[in-house]
C-alpha cells in the first residue's frame, strides 16, 4: 500500500496526517507493506525517514509521471491518496491528474476539502479525481453531501471516515500545568498553523472581557507560522497579534509559542487545556484536525460555525459562537468556567464520541475501504519541554539579502529603484554605500547560520566605493557617481561624509577582513580632519557614531579623542540655546535622522563620563518617542512632508524608513547604557512600523523580496524599493539581533 501527499518532516497538516494514517495502517495490519510517496514544494526535498521510498516536486509536472512508472513497477497494491487543492502544482492542483492518469492499481483519495462552490478550474480537477478515483474518504458527513449534491459522485464511492486521533485517557489538567509553571491558571488553547484564517485575533478580542471576570486566564496560542505564507509575508501576521494583544491590555494573559510541536509536545499542551478555542473564519472547512484531537482528548471546545464543528459539537458536546464576534466567545468561555458541572459533562460527553475517532478504529475502517477498492477494481488499458517559557522573546523576521544584490553591482549598490528593479539613471551614492557596508559589518558580528565571509562580495563593493569617494588631498567625501562612473561633484554633503566617517569607524572596528579593517582605518584617519569646520549637527553625529566605534579598536588615538570632545561640546550647545521644557530638542525643528543626534550624545556623554550629555541625550530621546507615536500605540514617525516645527505644524507623512532605523538605533543604545526595559520596547516598536505596526496597518518590508519600500504616504506604500530605505530596514533587523544576542564589537 502507497501514501501519497506531504510528510513529515514537512510542516503542515496534511503531511502529519499522512505520517499518522500510514503508521496506523502499518500497526493494524503488520503483514502489509507500506510505504510512501513525498510531495516537495523546494527543490531540496526534506530529510524524509525510511518509509519515504520516492519523491515528487511540486511543480515538476514530469515528476508525477514518473511516480506513476514507480508505483506500477513495484505492483503496488493500493494508492492512498491525500487531496489539498493547494499542495499539487498545476491549476487548482492539475499535475496529480498526470499521475492519476498513469497509474495501474486501485485509488483511495482522501479529500481534505470539499468546495461547494468551487472555481472553474478545481471543478475540473474534482470532477477527474471522482471518475479516477475508486473510493472517495471525506472526513464529515457534510463532505459526502456536498460530492454528491455539486459534483454528482456516485454515493457506493463514497465513504465518511473521522479524522485519527491519538488515544488517551480521561483526565485532569494540574498535573501538566504544574509541569509548564502555570498551576491555578485557566488554559485556553489554540493550535496548529499559524495564519490569517484562524480567526486568532477575534479570540483576543474576546480576552479582556474573559480576564476581567477569571483573571487567572492564559491563551496560549501554538503553533509555527504557515510555510508558504512565512516565505511570502514574514511574520506579519502573528506581529499584528501581538500588538493587538499589548493594544487590548491583556499581552500578559497571551502565549505565542512559535514552533512546530512533535506529537508528544502537542500532547501535553492538551493535557494542560481547559477549553479550547477554534474561532476560524471559513464555514466551509469540511476538516479540522486539531479540533478532532482536541475533542477526542476529553476538553470543552468553543468554536464557531464551521462545517466539521456543528457536526463534531452537536448534541452538548461544545459551545458554538458566531464567527468573527469576541463577545460570544467570552460569554461561551465564562459560561464554562462559571458552570463546572457543564464543562465536566461536556468534556466526558467529547471523550467517549472520541473513541470512535482513535487511529486503530480509523485504521480498521480505512483497510475496509482498501479491501472494496481492490475487490472492486478492473484493470483499465518528540521530546519534553526544555526551555519552554512563558516570557519568550517574539521573533525577528529571518534575513534576506536579494534585493540588496539585485541593487548591487561592482561598482557600489545605486540609489534608487523603480518598484524592485534597480534605477540607473540616478546612479551611487556614498550615503548609500556607507549603509551598505554598516549592515555589513553589523551582519558579519550576527554569526548564526549564515556561513562566515557569505557577506565578501558586498562589504568589498561597497568600501571600494567609499575609498574611491574620498579625495585624499582634499580630505573630503564626494557622495554622487553617475552610472558611467563619473563623479558629479568635488564635494559631498557634510551629512554624507559624516556617513562615510561612521562606516569606517565600525569597519576599523568590526570587519572580519583583516584588509577591510586596515582600509577603513586609513579612511577614517584621512576623512576625520575635515569634520572640524563643519556645521550640519547631523554630521556631527555621525561621526561621533564613528568615533565610538573606532575608539573601540584604537583608544589612544588622539585625534579622534579631540574629535569626540570638540563634536560632543558642539551638540551640548546645541542643545542649551534651544531646549526648552516644552521643546526639548536640538533645533526649532525636528527634520530626519532626528534619532541619531540623541544616540551620538548619549554614546558620547556615557564614554566621557559627561552626565551632562547624557542627560540630554536621554532626554532629548524621551520626548522624540512621545511625539512619534499614534493613539493606538504605534510608532509613527515625523514625516518629511513639513517635518515637525516648534509652535508650528507636524507633518505626519510622508513617513521615511530611516527614521524609524535611528528610532531604533537610538533606542537600543539607551536600554544598552541604562537597562530601562521600556528603551527596550521603544525599539521594538520602532521596529515594527517596518512590519505593519503603523497608521495604514500595511507593511514597507517586503519579505518575499528582502526589500522595504520607500515611505508611507496617507493612503499608500510607496512600492519603490530603494537602497536608502532597504538598508534602513536591514540595519535595523540586525541591531534588533544583536541586541537580543549581544556579540563582542569584534569576532
Amino acid at each position: 500500500m502507497a501514501f501519497l501527499g506531504d510528510y513529515v518532516p514537512r510542516r503542515c497538516g496534511i503531511a502529519t496526517f499522512t505520517r499518522d494514517l500510514c503508521e496506523a495502517v502499518s500497526t493494524a495490519v503488520p503483514e502489509a507493506e507500506c510505504y510512501v510517496g513525498a510531495v516537495n514544494d523546494q527543490a531540496e526535498g526534506y530529510n524524509y525517514p525510511q518509509e519515504v521510498r520516492f519523491e515528487l516536486l511540486e511543480k515538476d509536472i514530469d515528476s508525477y509521471r514518473r511516480a506513476a512508472d514507480y508505483l506500477n513497477f513495484n505492483n503496488t497494491g493500493v494508492l492512498c491518496v491525500q487531496h489539498e487543492f493547494g499542495i499539487y502544482g498545476g491549476p487548482a492542483g492539475s499535475h496529480l491528474l498526470a499521475l492519476l492518469k498513469e497509474v495501474r492499481m486501485p485509488v483511495v483519495t482522501t479529500l481534505h476539502t470539499v468546495l461547494r462552490e468551487p472555481g472553474t478550474a478545481q471543478r475540473k480537477v474534482m470532477d477527474e479525481i471522482i471518475r479516477r478515483s475508486d473510493r472517495l474518504v471525506v472526513m464529515a458527513r457534510k463532505g459526502a453531501e456536498i460530492l454528491q449534491e455539486t459534483y454528482g459522485a456516485p454515493k457506493s464511492k463514497i465513504h465518511v471516515i473521522p479524522h485519527g486521533i491519538p488515544d488517551v485517557p480521561f483526565g485532569g489538567t494540574e498535573a501538566a500545568k504544574a509541569q509548564f509553571g502555570i498551576a491555578g491558571r485557566t488554559v485556553l488553547l489554540t493550535f496548529g498553523l499559524i495564519g490569517p484564517g484562524k480567526g486568532i485575533e477575534t479570540a483576543i478580542q474576546a480576552l479582556p472581557g474573559i480576564v476581567r471576570r477569571h483573571p487567572e486566564a492564559l491563551y496560549i496560542v501554538l503553533g509555527a507560522t504557515h510555510p508558504h505564507l512565512l516565505a511570502r509575508e514574514g511574520e506579519r501576521y502573528r506581529s499584528s497579534l501581538e500588538w493587538l494583544a499589548e493594544e487590548n491590555g491583556v499581552k500578559d494573559h497571551v502565549i505565542f509559542d512559535n514552533r512546530f510541536v512533535s506529537p508528544g509536545d502537542l500532547q501535553e499542551f492538551i493535557s494542560a487545556t481547559d477549553i479550547y478555542v477554534t474561532p476560524y473564519l471559513n464555514r466551509e472547512q469540511i476538516t479540522s484536525g486539531t479540533l478532532a484531537q482536541v475533542f477526542g482528548a476529553g476538553r470543552a471546545v468553543v468554536s464557531t460555525h464551521y462545517w466539521h464543528a456543528e457536526e463534531l459539537l452537536a448534541e452538548g458536546r461544545g459551545i458554538l459562537v458566531p464567527f468573527s464576534q469576541p463577545e460570544a466567545i467570552t460569554g461561551a468561555v465564562c459560561e464554562y468556567l462559571e458552570r463546572p458541572g457543564l464543562m465536566l459533562r461536556t468534556q466526558k460527553a467529547a471523550w467517549h464520541a472520541g473513541r470512535e475517532m482513535i487511529w486503530s478504529a480509523v485504521a480498521k475502517q480505512y483497510m475496509e475501504v482498501f479491501q472494496h477498492a481492490r475487490a472492486d477494481y478492473r484493470v483499465p488499458s518528540r521530546t519534553a519541554f526544555a526551555g519552554w517559557t512563558v516570557g519568550h522573546k517574539a521573533e525577528l523576521p529571518r534575513l534576506k539579502l536579494d534585493h540588496l544584490r539585485h541593487m548591487t553591482d561592482s561598482t557600489g549598490i545605486f540609489q534608487h529603484a523603480l518598484y524592485t528593479v534597480p534605477d540607473f539613471q540616478h546612479g551611487y551614492c556614498t550615503d548609500d554605500n556607507a549603509r551598505g557596508f554598516i549592515l555589513c559589518c553589523l551582519r558579519d558580528n550576527i554569526g548564526g547560520s549564515q556561513p562566515v565571509g557569505a557577506l565578501d562580495d558586498l562589504s568589498t563593493s561597497y568600501l571600494a566605493f567609499l575609498s574611491a569617494a574620498l579625495d585624499r588631498e582634499s580630505g573630503r567625501f564626494r557622495n554622487f557617481m553617475s552610472f558611467d562612473r563619473q563623479w558629479l561633484e568635488t564635494a559631498g554633503s557634510e551629512d554624507s561624509h559624516g556617513r562615510g566617517i561612521w562606516a569606517a569607524g565600525l569597519g576599523a572596528a568590526r570587519a572580519r577582513n583583516e584588509g577591510h579593517r586596515a582600509l577603513c582605518a586609513q579612511i577614517f584617519d584621512v576623512g576625520l580632519a575635515s569634520v572640524e569646520g563643519f556645521t550640519s549637527p547631523r554630521a556631527w553625529a555621525f561621526t561621533l557614531l564613528g568615533i565610538h566605534e573606532y575608539l573601540s579598536q584604537f583608544p589612544d588615538n588622539s585625534a579622534a579623542k579631540a574629535a569626540r570632545e570638540v563634536l560632543t561640546g558642539d551638540l551640548l550647545r546645541l542643545w542649551k540655546g534651544c531646549a526648552s521644557d516644552d521643546w526639548p530638542w536640538f533645533e526649532p525643528g525636528a527634520t530626519y535622522d532626528n534619532a541619531r543626534l540623541s544616540q551620538a550624545l548619549m554614546i558620547s556623554g556615557q564614554a566621557l563620563q559627561n552626565e551632562e550629555a547624557l542627560d540630554a541625550g536621554l532626554k532629548s530621546l524621551t520626548w522624540l518617542v512621545s511625539i512619534q507615536k499614534t493613539p493606538n500605540g504605534s510608532f509613527r514617525p515625523i514625516g518629511s512632508e513639513g517635518f515637525c516645527i516648534r509652535d508650528g505644524a507636524r507633518a505626519h507623512f510622508d513617513q521615511q524608513p530611516v527614521e524609524a532605523q535611528a528610532m531604533v538605533s537610538a533606542c537600543v543604545t539607551a536600554y544598552q547604557l541604562t537597562n530601562d526595559a521600556v528603551w527596550s520596547r521603544e525599539a521594538r516598536r520602532a521596529f515594527e512600523w517596518f512590519l505593519g505596526r503603523n497608521d495604514l496597518g500595511l507593511p514597507l518590508y517586503d519579505a518575499a523580496t528582502g526589500g522595504c519600500a520607500d515611505g508611507l504616504h496617507p493612503d499608500r506604500v510607496n512600492q519603490n524599493q530603494g537602497a536608502e530605505s532597504t538598508l534602513a530596514f536591514h540595519i535595523a533587523l540586525a541591531e534588533m539581533t544583536l541586541a537580543q544576542y549581544p556579540l563582542p564589537a569584534r569576532v
